[in-house]
């Protein structure tokens, strides 16, 4: 029997009970569709983060304060205070292939400016910071070198914190108080949306870190550095100077554990990529699983089947129908099922993605792999559970089949 001819039976076949065939393909097109929104979704994230990882800037190191142990206490980022001026002086000195570097240090603040008053976070950071962060302006300039030396009452407004506090207008040039005293906006920022965390990078006030430590704060360390290199090339190296200098400085003995924590922005990426892999990888199995069903839906439909038509069977054998030609009939049935189910399952699972983008706001990213593999597998369950119903068929004795009623 010819390809065509057994599909041709295949599909007039399935035709007969075409609201048994359709429920029959629901649970592949539910897997299909399932594992494509779900897979979307996590290289949605992916691709998320990677974008909010390279607007941190381009080959960025970041020195990180309080990563020590103290009588069985192990402190996380910013729980010691080890980072200090002279840290940051002397990193800014000695240390080569450095384009720019910040300090950070932050804090909460009550800004008024008007009758409007809120909540916000307040950076004390550098002269460099802007260009190492890779953030622009939307409006008015920088502050200088001068206002961090002389820890001027300046400030660089967040979009957020601008549109509470000066709605539909231009804050530069305007005048807001943290804590009683007055601080003139020299500069707008322009958006940066949310962070890796979830937190709104534009409801913040930039402020320069002596102004930080002399008025708000009250402190002589920083939370962090925020370091720039001049070339991929040269990030290992910069790192091993930076490690070595606040080594030196921080008189850590030889074989103890750093004070502080150095980390790439390579690092970070590949940190916060393998959790989305991962989450990526436990949405697609999960979604998977429907898949799975569906191929034991397609087995028990092809069983029945094959019982119902064991009459129809017998008298194809007995006009000279071979049991390949039985086998291959039924098989044809199983993988028509799981193909067109698979087929509408991916418009099904590119919708389903599209619309979660579209209602919740949700990245996602519909990879031509995924489809691939969503439909590969589609089209191998159809095989795999279709095999066995039709190799019982094809073992039928004629003249059984003949005779059952």
């Amino acid at each position: 029997m010819r390809s065509t001819g057994t599909l041709r039976i295949a599909l007039r076949a399935l035709r007969r009970n075409k609201l048994r065939t359709f429920l029959t393909m629901l649970g592949i097109i539910i897997g299909v569709g399932a594992v494509i929104a779900m897979v979307s979704i996590g290289n949605g994230a992916s691709a998320m983060i990677e974008r909010r990882i390279a607007a941190l800037g381009q080959n960025v190191v970041l020195v990180m304060s309080g990563h020590v142990s103290r009588r069985g206490v192990r402190g996380g980022f910013g729980s010691w205070h080890t980072l200090t001026r002279e840290d940051y002086a002397s990193i800014r000195r000695e240390v080569s292939g450095v384009a720019g570097i910040s300090p950070e240090l932050r804090t909460s603040v009550q800004v008024t400016a008007g009758n409007q008053n809120v909540n916000t976070t307040a950076m004390g950071v550098g002269e460099d910071y802007l260009s190492v962060r890779n953030w622009a302006l939307s409006g008015g300039a920088p502050f200088t070198d001068q206002d961090v030396r002389t820890a001027a009452k300046v400030c660089l407004i967040g979009s957020t914190t601008s549109e509470a506090l000066f709605p539909g207008s231009d804050p530069v040039g305007q005048v807001i108080r943290i804590r009683n005293s007055p601080y003139t906006i020299v500069g707008a920022l322009a958006s940066k949306g949310m962070s890796m965390m979830g937190s709104d990078q534009d409801d913040a006030l930039l402020v320069p870190y002596t102004t930080a430590m002399v008025r708000l704060t009250g402190d002589s360390y920083f939370r962090a550095f925020v370091v720039q290199i001049q070339s991929p090339s040269m990030v290992e190296g910069v790192v091993e100077q930076i490690t070595d200098l606040l080594r030196q400085r921080h008189r850590i003995r030889e074989g103890a554990e750093d004070d502080f924590a150095v980390r790439t922005q390579q690092e970070l990426a590949e940190t916060a990529t393998e959790m989305t892999r991962i989450m990526t990888m436990l949405l697609g199995s999960i979604a998977g699983v429907s898949l799975l069903v569906g191929g034991i839906g397609i087995m028990n439909i092809m069983l029945v089947s094959v019982t119902e038509r064991t009459r129809e069977i017998g008298i194809r054998m007995a006009v000279g129908a071979r049991g390949r030609d039985i086998l291959l009939q039924f098989l044809a049935e199983a993988v028509t099922l799981s193909v067109i189910g698979g087929l509408i399952g991916i418009l099904v699972g590119i919708g389903t993605a599209r619309l979660i983008a579209a209602k919740t706001g949700w990245p996602t990213l519909i990879s031509p792999s995924s489809i691939l593999l969503a439909f590969a597998f589609s089209a191998t369950i159809g095989i795999f559970f279709g095999f066995y119903p039709a190799r019982k068929a094809s073992r039928l004795d004629p003249i059984e089949a003949l005779r059952y009623e």
